[in-house]
């Protein structure tokens, strides 16, 4: 075991983040572990898509930096191995032998599990997909890709044998700081505190900048901003850990931005992984230096006994372009070329949504102030379906309505692609294996927790309502008496940004907000505000989904979860927010009574 707690800086929050990440943490502060992750569902669901296998960005951002990693001792540990984390781990070596390095690659395998559906279902697993209910077998689409989340401890065991780079599939985001820190510290499967712990530390820094000021309520006030640094968690032996980053780097680490990153992409008070069983609503923050903000110790319990399945199929095809149109009149224009695309291509496409973006302005200083873009998608089961929408597009510039146009500066949209449907489900932990792969051929199986939680022990909950709004019962407009008797007073009405922070994510068709106050003072408020009756008022595309409601008061948050907003996934929804990246500030828009 290493008293000294280990350093572990992240390099990638998803495929695409900054390619100079590489090169920027490796001149920034020391570091133990090098740790990049590549695959959030809807890259899982492009891979799929392309029939690619491993991630190509990473092997070039790391390149040349082999030498380097070599000479500080640093490991590096990702998830870019995506659909053939073998290969990687095969084109690793070649690049070390080309550069001259003498670094172990090793691979951890057992999460796709594509090719033994059909042995589930004769075994009696239906896979019953986890909104709906309804068992794989009757999603008529066939899979191309199916892969369990794994958890830290294959990394953990390839690390114990000598590896110094290891890359694996899909496994969960926090465990490529888990699995580190377990090998760190000694930890075994049972110690469920210390790696609830690490898992909170490695939710925080996985989506890097994230932690750091990126996509955050505040960013007017953070420093740095244009080119925000790349996080460090600092994890201790008995789990808690300190967030930091690189002192050279712009941006900032403070109890907001790491709030904003533990309410992130989570469904309630028990965050669910293969290592342990998180139980968020037991995380306290509090700075501790310029920069730097402790997690202490977090409450863990045992794992689930299965493991999260994330299936994909191909749907058929999409395609869409962008459109414009001038005030005045935008409703009506809108609705006209509504009703010109409906009569070309009804009995071409499956699904046509034409949607107009953002409002023009009464009276524009400019033309661009007077202009809405509208997105215009369609979708049809066959490629050759969707021939005709170019054409149906391109037909309306003298026919449709006054001021018909496109960006003339960007190619118009010839060719559909795939749409990936995504289809969530579980696995007994059993039936899915876990192993270490090095690279003389030796195979080391992943330990396993010795316990599991129950289905009661899993369950999220919800929090109780606050007493009802009293006074004119306007959306989230609290009564004269506050929650838990304090007394309130009827302020002004203005945005809810104007004192609070939030931060939302997709979890398959479900969108997850959490809202949170920096203000003590105002936590009774915020609660009495975001009542669920209050949310489905202010957010009317949320009133037909199952509003779930969570309080976090260590961290002053309301957390939602919007179920079915985002449809079955963010690969096959409609929505031009795809995966609801903005629906936080969306109701950070929203005119409440402030306090």
């Amino acid at each position: 075991m290493n008293e000294r707690s280990v350093r572990i800086g992240n390099f990638s929050g998803y495929l695409g983040d900054r390619f100079t990440a590489v090169d920027e943490v490796l001149a920034g502060d020391p570091v133990d572990v090098l740790m990049g992750d590549y695959l959030a569902e809807v890259t899982l669901a492009a891979l799929a898509a392309d029939r690619r296998g491993y991630v190509a960005y990473f092997r070039k951002q790391l390149r040349p930096h082999l030498a380097t990693l070599a000479e500080r001792g640093i490991k590096v540990v990702t998830n870019a191995g995506g659909f053939d984390p073998a290969g990687l781990a095969a084109a690793l070596r070649a690049d070390l032998a080309e550069a001259g390095v003498s670094l172990t690659v090793a691979h951890v395998e057992g999460d796709a599990v594509l090719d033994r559906l059909p042995e589930f279902h004769r075994d009696g697993y239906a896979l019953e997909n986890l909104d709906s209910g309804a068992p794989l077998k009757d999603w008529g689409f066939e899979p191309i890709a199916a892969n369990a989340y794994l958890g830290g401890f294959g990394i953990a065991e390839a690390l114990r044998a000598g590896a110094d780079i290891v890359v694996t599939g899909r496994v969960t985001d926090a465990s490529l700081t888990a699995g580190p820190a377990a090998w760190w510290h000694g930890w075994t499967p049972d110690d469920h505190g210390p790696l609830a712990g690490a898992i909170t530390a490695g939710h925080i820094i996985e989506c890097g900048a994230h932690a750091t000021g990126g996509n955050f309520s505040g960013f007017r006030t953070v420093p740095g901003m244009d080119r925000c640094g790349f996080p460090i968690a600092e994890v201790a032996a008995d789990g808690s850990s300190v967030i930091t980053k690189h002192a050279r780097d712009g941006g900032t680490v403070t109890v907001d931005t790491v709030t904003a990153q533990l309410v992130y992409e989570i469904q309630g008070p028990r965050y669910l992984n293969p290592d342990a069983t998180v139980h968020l609503d037991t995380v306290r923050l509090s700075r501790v230096g310029p920069d730097r903000v402790a997690i202490g110790p977090v409450v863990g319990s045992p794992p689930p006994p299965t493991h999260k399945v994330a299936v994909f199929a191909q749907l058929g095809w999409q395609i869409s372009t962008m459109l414009f149109c001038t005030s005045p009149d935008v409703e009506e224009k809108v609705a006209l070329l509504r009703r010109q695309l409906r009569l070309q291509l009804d009995g071409h496409v499956d699904q046509l949504d034409v949607t107009p973006l953002g409002t023009a302005a009464e009276d524009p200083r400019s033309q661009w102030e007077a202009t809405v873009p509208i997105r215009v998608m369609a979708t049809a089961s066959a490629a050759e379906a969707l021939a005709a929408f170019p054409a149906a597009v391109g037909s309306l510039y003298l026919q449709g309505y006054p001021g018909f146009h496109h960006d003339g500066g960007a190619q118009p949209v010839r060719a559909p692609w795939p749409r990936i449907g995504y289809w969530p489900a579980l696995l007994p932990v059993e039936h899915v294996p876990h192993t270490a792969v090095l690279a003389d051929g030796r195979r080391i199986e992943a330990p396993l927790s010795r316990t599991f939680a129950s289905p009661e022990q899993l369950a999220q909950g919800r929090s109780p309502e606050p007493p009802p709004v009293r006074g004119d019962g306007e959306p989230g407009r609290p009564g004269r008496r506050g929650r838990r008797g304090r007394r309130g007073r009827r302020g002004r009405r203005g945005r809810l940004g104007t004192v609070a922070h939030a931060r939302a994510g997709d979890k398959g068709g479900n969108s997850n907000v959490g809202v949170w106050v920096p203000d003590p003072a105002h936590w009774d408020w915020l609660c009495s505000t975001l009542s669920t009756e209050n949310l489905r008022a202010l957010l009317p595309e949320a009133e037909d989904c199952d509003i779930v409601r969570h309080e976090f008061p260590h961290l002053r948050a309301v957390h939602v979860v919007l179920r079915g907003l985002l449809g079955t996934g963010g690969s096959s929804n409609l929505r031009v927010d795809q995966i609801g990246k903005s629906v936080g500030e969306y109701l950070r828009a929203k005119h409440v009574m402030l306090p």
